[in-house]
């Protein structure tokens, strides 16, 4: 019985240590305090909440027309940063289109929206 109870304690620590988020969200991102300014390639920092596998994951630029167009992007500084390189763009309304696979191998998709002033 005492045995059963460790097995168990020692169980429920290691789940808990290792962080129960199921999912990578976006807790912040640059786009919010730096604006996109027209004709200037510009990298953005996505902040998710857990660590992201970068090699199974995808980001794409969203623009007029529903057209899609796939993004580089790599492990930022810290942990759970991901940054992403944006090309020249021209004024006008766009979309960040992420599916992030956490390193608990979850899938997470949304969509980020954004303005390029002149």
């Amino acid at each position: 019985m005492r045995r059963s109870a460790f097995v168990f304690i020692y169980l429920m620590h290691i789940l808990f240590s290792q962080g129960l988020s199921a999912h990578a969200v976006v807790t912040d991102h640059t786009l919010k305090i730096a604006p996109v300014r027209a004709n200037e390639a510009k990298q953005v920092v996505l902040t998710f909440n857990s660590r992201v596998e970068i090699g199974l994951s995808e980001i794409f630029l969203v623009s007029k027309g529903d057209k899609h167009t796939p993004l580089k992007f790599s492990k930022g500084l810290k942990q759970g940063d991901v940054a992403v390189s944006l090309p020249t763009l021209s004024q006008g309304e766009y979309a960040l289109r992420y599916r992030i696979f956490a390193s608990d191998g979850h899938l997470t998709e949304d969509v980020i929206r954004f303005s390029v002033t002149p």
